[in-house]
């Protein structure tokens, strides 16, 4: 097959974060989302995880414009980091380029990204597309599927959505928009996947709102709201339910303010005169009086909510008798930290509100469950699906229910991060593979931390570092110095003098040992790790890594 239409992703598949996807007619490629991800806990010191871009940096001319679903980091969150490698126009409706604004601004390349704003009705032709999109409920506003129109076919990407037809605001799924488009003819459904494993509908946003009023009414305390800041909706309704207490509301936490200011200043949240106040003014206030919405619902270390559980915020305390609502489900991962949050708050008598959206009524998922998706499929008849933005399982889950209702095991890809499925004459299939992964952001170092430097991190935080200092004659090569013997997070040196004199001695007999060999410095270094790292690890078990450091004189 030699396709004249593909799809390809640079991230998401098989993963839950950084969503990076890719539709290319001929020599025309448009890319969908960029998003980041934090690392898990097997990256010590990374702070970022992104899609790699070197496939579409090496074919940079070919690709025409980036397109963005909607506000979430997982989909715009490597966007500074991209955009200094790729000079693209980026489109995206109001609140998403709100939040886009602000983040490229702080990294400096705001000036020279052009950025052009779109609604569901809007309407491009971007090489040998026609684009199109429709509206999404999700839990941010602003949210739309793209519809890639070619003369091969049609590629319909869904965003994230659900089917809430009881919205906080007017953004109710347009089930007619998506009818026509089905109607009209769908090659291939690209399609989250997220919720694939819960059965029925997820529920309305609306009903958070109406638990937040009940314990905002009865709390003799303060009420502290920990939540993704990105949550539009979930933040208007706690500002509704404050505004009916008689309560101030204080911002907790970067994000927190970044994203309230924004959603404001365009007018996604409502927020009656005199309501806001600052953290310093909480304490001046009766309890009952105040609430708290701050970020850190994921037990983020550094967020609100885990500096007011260890009692560390400068300007608000929890006290006993204070009610702490935790309005999110825990991303796979993030439970112990959370758990520890938790018990933390326990500790200084908070009450506090937290488990499943199910059993607490405080969350509700912003991703559609089985029958969501089966209905997805349903409105646009699909020739072919391909399963995004989830973990394998999810994936495989979504597959099970395209077969239930109706779609041909066939004709249902999974694919991973790279494959390329090429499309001709309506028939699908995998042609080959792109250069996909993660690419790493430690500070202001972007893909520089590669597998070498993760295992020395990870060496170092199992059995910590060994530095032998040697001073050595510079064309005799013998010993004049030393060896002197450093260690941390290995052994405490005061009680371990006795092993660590016997490395010492040791590390002196291999350099005397090796005669003129001494002054091939290479050769050195490693006869000291060798017989050194061997005797430590006869007496402890452990191997830590061991750093000769050779002084010429």
């Amino acid at each position: 097959m030699n396709p004249k239409l593909s799809f390809f992703a640079l991230g998401g598949v098989g993963e839950i974060g950084k969503n990076m996807y890719v539709v290319q007619y001929e020599d025309d490629w448009i890319v969908i989302d960029c998003g980041s991800k934090f690392p898990e806990d097997d990256l010590p010191g990374v702070d970022l995880v992104i899609p790699d871009v070197s496939y579409l940096v090496e074919n940079k001319d070919k690709v025409k414009a980036l397109i963005l679903t909607h506000g979430h980091e997982d989909h715009i969150g490597g966007l500074p980091y991209v955009l200094k490698q790729l000079s693209l126009p980026v489109y995206g409706t109001k609140f998403t380029m709100g939040l886009v604004r602000s983040k490229l601004e702080e990294a400096g390349i705001l000036n020279r990204t052009l950025l052009h704003e779109i609604t569901e009705r809007t309407e491009l032709r971007i090489g040998g597309f026609d684009v199109s999109f429709f509206r999404a409920s999700h839990s941010i506003p602003d949210c739309v599927g793209i519809v890639f129109k070619t003369e091969e076919g049609t590629i319909v990407h869904t965003g994230d959505y659900k089917f809430d037809l009881s919205p906080v605001t007017e953004e109710a799924a347009d089930l007619h928009r998506l009818a026509e488009i089905g109607k009209s003819g769908v090659l291939a459904l690209v399609s989250e996947s997220t919720n694939a494993e819960r059965p029925g509908f997820t529920p309305s946003e609306r009903n958070v709102g109406r638990h937040f009023a009940e314990v905002f009414q009865s709390a003799r305390g303060k009420v502290v709201v920990a939540t993704f800041a990105s949550n539009v909706h979930r933040l208007q309704q706690v500002i509704d339910a404050a505004f009916a207490s008689e309560r101030k509301i204080a911002l907790l936490g970067r994000s927190m303010v970044n994203v309230v200011r924004i959603a404001s200043e365009l007018g996604y949240l409502q927020i009656p005169d005199r309501l806001l106040i600052e953290p310093a003014e909480v304490m001046n206030l009766p309890p009952d009086r105040v609430a708290l919405l701050c970020t850190g619902s994921q037990g983020e270390p550094t967020a609100a909510l885990a500096r007011l559980a260890r009692n560390s915020f400068r300007q608000v305390e929890i006290a006993p008798g204070d009610t702490v609502i935790l309005s999110a489900t825990a991303i796979p991962g993030n439970e112990k930290t959370l758990s520890r949050i938790i018990d933390d708050l326990f500790k200084l008598g908070a009450k506090v509100i937290y488990g499943s959206g199910s059993q607490t009524g405080m969350h509700v998922s912003g991703h559609g469950s089985q029958e969501e998706l089966k209905l997805m499929i349903h409105l646009m008849r699909p020739k072919y699906v391909i399963p995004v933005h989830g973990e394998y399982r999810m994936l495989y889950q979504h597959r099970l229910l395209a077969e239930a209702v109706g779609v041909e095991q066939d004709r249902i890809l999974i694919v991973e991060n790279g494959d390329v499925v090429g499309f001709r004459d309506g028939a699908a299939e995998v042609t080959g593979k792109v250069q996909a992964g993660p690419t790493l952001v430690d500070g202001l170092g972007i893909g520089d931390v590669g597998n070498l430097v993760l295992r020395d991190r990870r060496s170092l935080s199992q059995d910590g570092i060994l530095i032998i200092v040697v001073t050595l004659h510079k064309s005799q090569g013998t010993l004049l110095s030393g060896p002197d013997l450093v260690t941390r997070g290995f052994v405490y040196s005061r009680e371990s003098g006795g092993l660590l004199s016997e490395a010492t001695d040791i590390a002196a007999r291999t350099i005397r040992d090796m005669g003129e060999e001494t002054r091939n410095r290479n050769a050195v270094k490693q006869k000291l790790k060798d017989n050194v790292g061997r005797f430590l690890y006869e007496h402890t078990q452990r191997r830590p890594m061991i750093l000769p450091i050779l002084v010429e004189v």
